[in-house]
């Protein structure tokens, strides 16, 4: 879906060319990082709108879960509109992406920058490297030992959790890799973590071996999705929201089955 009816622009008096065409594809660059990275919609849409406004034009702006349109108008001429439209791969979370382009579209508005050196600069912000993976093992595996010992387990069951965590963590990151359904790493990696973590319910390591596989799971919890599907229903992006809500509930449901399996394998009752 696309049309394109851009010539070159100078808003508000400024020598700054900036077509329809080019804004329109910056914006939708712009738009679709900030989605897979974990924005929510209200977020999306401030910061697009002052990249839009920047250069003269008014902006119409539609979020799907799984994609995202822009259609753009020239203000000071109405003929000139170009629409564009972009599906967005599987949603992540990087909070450093999320800083760098909101400061980003604040320099395009305050400092008047063109739309070559906003191009650069973007193009600089989407080469950022993933956080590294040992970075993640270690902070899922801490936190859910952390967890662990909060809820009253002692140092024995942290260090279970902190094994379990990081091992479901890695089964998870394999199979992603391999592009296989993400609710199957889901189900896959809550499974890994339950079977080692059950491993203290059998074997009774620990002041209190049922912390440890109550908190080893919750590394998987989609708490931005839930949380950003709270803000988009406040801020009245209902289907977004919706969508966003699925997601996370099954998402649930698949940790849950996993967690389930791994409990049923090691026969733990009265859990």
């Amino acid at each position: 879906m696309m049309e394109d009816f851009s010539t070159s622009l100078a808003p508000h008096g400024q020598h700054d060319p900036a077509s329809a065409s080019r804004v329109a594809d910056l914006l939708l660059e712009i738009g679709s990082t900030l989605l897979v990275s974990g924005a929510h919609c209200g977020r999306i849409s401030r910061n697009l709108e002052r990249v839009a406004e920047r250069w003269g034009y008014h902006m119409e702006l539609f979020i799907t879960f799984t994609g995202l349109m822009v259609s753009i108008k020239n203000i000071a001429r109405p003929e000139e509109q170009v629409a564009r439209f972009r599906r967005c791969p599987l949603h992540g979370v990087h909070f450093g992406i999320l800083t760098e382009i909101s400061l980003l579209t604040w320099k395009i508005a305050e400092e008047t920058l063109t739309i070559d050196e906003a191009e650069k600069r973007f193009a600089v912000i989407k080469q950022t490297s993933p956080y590294p993976r040992w970075a993640i093992l270690l902070g899922v595996g801490f936190a859910c030992a952390y967890l662990c010992i909060l809820g009253g387990g002692d140092w024995a069951n942290g260090g279970m959790a902190f094994m379990a965590a990081v091992s479901g963590m890695i089964v998870r990151q394999e199979f992603l890799k391999q592009r296989f359904n993400p609710m199957i790493a889901f189900i896959l990696a809550a499974f890994t973590t339950g079977l080692i973590a059950g491993l203290d319910m059998i074997y009774q390591i620990g002041a209190s071996p049922e912390k440890t596989l109550a908190t080893s799971v919750l590394y998987l919890i989609p708490g931005v999705q839930l949380i950003n599907c709270v803000i988009d229903l406040i801020e009245g992006h209902i289907p977004t929201a919706i969508a966003r809500g699925v997601f996370a509930g099954f998402t649930l449901l698949c940790i849950a089955v996993g967690l389930a399996l791994g409990i049923l394998l090691l026969g733990i009752q009265h859990f």
